[in-house]
């Protein structure tokens, strides 16, 4: 029987079973825990601060992730406010006596906490990148494959003028890269933290440090994480570039995400996904799960990354309840992003365009969606208020007789001789959809 303390993602199909899932539990913030306290004490070492065998007993210990009990870490973690002070008495008690007081030596509980949120948002944030990559790849191919498919340009809900299909992928695929260079940016930012008590490194000097700060440098590269150029303890920096980029790719999918959710609509069926999801209760639906549950992560994600964003206004040297209010945000914006990402790739690489229906789309206002072209090709013509006389008493006799908007201008004795025969063609009114969808995919 599964305990009932164990979030097994019950509420969370976004993200459940994603990479990024694995890559946030709580057996990962634990292995990154660990990782974090070895390496401190490898750093340690290396500038002749602990013996190296210390270094390798922490290391060993710290390797062994089945020795530690994630459920008894949790429970005692209230008594300080934090796992880490349970972590350190296990890890010290592995250890062993003759090198267990170089467990955790100099450093402070948010050193190790910190680091281990840097090391679990770095081993994700490769994850997303990942998915980013396929998502992108598969909206090229579309934007591509599509580059002169058109289909009526929409805004404010209403036809405006025609588009192409490869245009708006192009325009999805512009959003993904621009997330995966803010993801990668920041991730390759991320640092270390190593400060001890108030940020001052106090206590590695009275180690015997001669210039203890040339340890966070060490520190870091122990852990593949950037060097700090001071301790950030209450400097929220870091934590504040991963809110903004995972809120920003949240919401970079999300358009994605909405514009499938409403061409496949029923009565739109512009597009579909590959393989939409069941309904319990109607037999015959398909419902575009996919895009779905990325539209439910974008409008989650600016919320988490408001909390974080809250955060920053610290007090003091280290905070009370700022630093501890970060932790379970950061890490559902990382789970819900990933799984955002999973979900995009997928809905990419199955997404079905129906560029027959589009076509007939174009033809739904009987030629209205071309009124722009041809008040600037009548303009010269007729004049500017006449041809906006004229093609306002046709749109509306066009509306309401049902027929085409083309057929009636043809029909007007001061436009006879006057070569219609394209102008009310929505599909030879896409502008420069095509040479914009090009230099987008010029874009790597």
């Amino acid at each position: 029987m599964t305990s009932e303390a164990t979030d097994t993602g019950l509420l969370a199909p976004g993200w459940f079973g994603s990479p990024a899932a694995a890559a946030t539990n709580d057996a990962a913030f634990l292995r990154a825990l660990l990782d974090a306290e070895a390496a401190l004490t490898r750093a340690q070492a290396a500038l002749g601060l602990a013996p190296r065998e210390a270094a390798a007993a922490v290391t060993d210990a710290a390797s062994d992730r089945g020795a530690f009990d994630i459920a008894s870490l949790a429970a005692r973690a209230r008594g300080g406010g934090n796992p880490v002070i349970p972590l350190v008495a296990d890890l010290t008690k592995a250890v062993g006596e003759e090198y267990g007081p170089y467990v955790h030596r100099g450093a402070t509980s948010q050193d190790i906490m910190d680091t281990a949120a840097m090391l679990v948002a770095a081993r994700a944030l490769g994850l997303v990148l990942a998915d980013l990559t396929r998502t992108e790849r598969e909206l090229a191919r579309l934007a591509a494959e599509h580059r002169d498919t058109p289909m009526p340009g929409r805004t404010l809900t209403q036809h405006a003028v025609p588009t192409t299909f490869g245009l708006k992928a192009a325009g999805w695929r512009s959003l993904v890269l621009d997330a995966r260079d803010r993801v990668t940016a920041v991730r390759d930012a991320l640092p270390a933290q190593l400060g001890g008590a108030a940020g001052t490194l106090a206590a590695f000097t009275a180690y015997g440090a001669e210039d203890a700060t040339a340890l966070p440098a060490q520190y870091a590269c122990e852990l593949g994480l950037r060097a700090p150029l001071l301790p950030w303890h209450t400097l929220r920096t870091p934590v504040a570039d991963l809110a903004g980029c995972l809120a920003f790719t949240a919401g970079a999918l999300g358009k994605a995400a909405a514009d499938v959710l409403t061409l496949s609509r029923t009565e739109i069926a512009e597009v579909a996904e590959g393989s939409g999801g069941g309904s319990s209760a109607m037999p015959h639906k398909a419902n575009p799960v996919r895009a779905t549950l990325v539209a439910s992560a974008a409008r989650r994600a600016p919320q988490l990354a408001a909390t974080l964003y809250g955060a920053m206004a610290a007090e003091d040297e280290r905070p009370a309840g700022a630093w501890h209010a970060e932790w379970e945000p950061l890490r559902d914006l990382l789970r819900l992003v990933g799984g955002a990402a999973r979900e995009a790739a997928e809905l990419a690489e199955n997404l079905r365009v129906a560029p027959d229906a589009m076509r007939a789309h174009l033809d739904l206002t009987h030629g209205l969606i071309v009124s722009e072209r041809l008040s600037a090709e009548l303009a010269p013509l007729l004049g500017r208020a006449r041809a906006k006389e004229l093609l306002t008493a046709l749109a509306r006799r066009a509306a309401e007789e049902g027929r085409p908007l083309g057929e009636l201008l043809a029909h007007e004795p001061q436009l006879q001789g006057v070569d219609l025969d394209e102008l009310p063609d929505p599909a030879r009114y896409t502008g420069s959809a095509g040479a914009l969808t090009d230099r987008a995919l010029e874009r790597r």
